[in-house]
C-alpha cells in the first residue's frame, strides 16, 4: 500500500497495514455517519494531517465496527492511537448519567468501538492521544463520568462555539488553560498558561481513577489529563490541537511528542518482529538438518 505523496508502506500477510519507511502506524478512530441512507465510517481530514504531518505517522482509519473488530490483533499492529473529536456525545448509558436532552447526537457504533479500544490500547502500552470527545471517552472508558451540558452548570463558562461564525473563528483562540506542575504537559510546554480553542458541550465530571489532571480552564473545568500508570505517552486534551497546528507551537510540540512515542513503539515492534523471524528461520534450518 502507498500513501499518496509520501513514503512507501506495505500490507502484512494478515492484511494489516505496516510501514517499511520507519514511520509509525497510527490508528485514527472513526465515527459512523448515515449519508444517503447508508452508513459511512468517517474521520475529519485535520486528524489525518495531524498524524501524517504533525506526528510523522502513517494514518490508519479504524472503522466503528464495535464487537466485529478484533481489538487485540489490531492494537498489536499499531504504534499509536489518536482518539478523535466528534459532533456526537458519549451516551450517558456508559457512565450512569441521566438521559440526554432530545435532539442530542449520539453514535452508538463509535461508543461500542472506542471505549473497549481505549482500554485495550492502554493495556498493551500503546501511545495514545485523545482530542475533545477523545478526552471524554478516555475518562468514561476508565470509569469516570461526564457533565452533559457544561454551560448550564453554576460557575462554569460557556465552552461551546457559535456555528454562525466562520470556521476559522470557531476554531480560533477561546480561553486560556492553566497547565499544572509535575505532569506531562508541564514537561512539554512548561508550567503556566496557554490559550486554546473551545468547541464542546460536555466535560469531565468525576475523574476516573488512574487519570491525572494536566490542565484546567479558568472555571476549573478539566481541560487535559494523562494516564498515570501508562508506560508510554497517554494524554488527552479537551481542545483541538489538530486545528492549525503548523502555526501553533504548543500544538506542534504535543503532536511531535506523540509521534516520538509512536516511533519508539514502531522500533520496538520492528526489533521484536526481526527476532521472531530469526528464531523461526533458525528452527526451520534445524528441522531441515534432521
Amino acid at each position: 500500500m502507498r500513501m499518496a505523496g509520501s513514503h512507501s508502506d506495505t500490507v502484512a500477510s494478515d492484511g494489516v497495514a505496516t510501514s517499511d519507511s520507519g514511520r509509525p502506524v497510527v490508528g485514527i478512530t472513526a465515527c459512523c455517519r448515515w449519508l444517503s441512507d447508508m452508513p459511512y465510517h468517517v474521520a475529519g481530514g485535520r486528524y489525518v494531517r495531524a498524524v501524517s504531518d504533525g506526528a510523522g505517522g502513517v494514518p490508519l482509519l479504524i472503522p466503528a465496527l464495535g464487537r466485529d473488530l478484533d481489538l487485540d490483533r489490531l492494537v498489536a499492529r499499531l504504534d499509536g492511537l489518536l482518539v478523535t473529536g466528534s459532533p456526537s456525545n458519549v451516551s450517558p448509558d456508559h457512565y450512569g448519567g441521566e438521559p440526554s436532552e432530545p435532539g442530542t447526537l449520539h453514535d452508538p457504533d463509535r461508543d461500542a468501538t472506542t471505549l473497549p479500544l481505549i482500554r485495550a490500547a492502554l493495556a498493551a502500552g500503546l501511545p495514545l492521544l485523545g482530542i475533545c470527545r477523545g478526552l471524554q471517552e478516555l475518562n468514561v472508558a476508565l470509569g469516570g463520568t461526564l457533565h452533559q451540558r457544561v454551560h448550564e452548570l453554576p460557575g462554569k463558562h460557556d465552552h461551546r462555539w457559535n456555528e454562525a461564525d466562520p470556521i476559522d473563528v470557531q476554531y480560533g483562540p477561546a480561553h486560556p488553560v492553566r497547565i499544572l506542575e509535575g505532569g506531562v504537559l508541564a514537561r512539554l510546554l512548561g508550567v503556566g498558561e496557554t490559550v486554546v480553542n473551545s468547541l464542546h458541550w460536555q466535560g469531565i465530571d468525576r475523574l476516573a481513577a488512574g487519570l491525572r489532571v494536566e490542565a484546567q480552564a479558568p472555571d476549573d473545568l478539566i481541560e487535559a489529563v494523562s494516564v498515570t500508570a501508562a508506560p508510554a505517552f497517554a494524554v488527552a486534551v479537551q481542545w483541538h490541537p489538530e486545528w492549525g497546528f503548523r502555526e501553533n507551537p504548543a500544538s506542534r510540540t504535543l503532536l511531535a511528542a506523540f509521534g516520538v512515542a509512536a516511533r519508539t513503539r514502531a522500533s520496538h515492534r520492528a526489533r521484536t518482529s526481526g527476532q521472531d523471524a530469526a528464531t523461526d528461520q533458525s528452527l526451520g534450518q534445524r528441522q531441515g538438518d534432521r
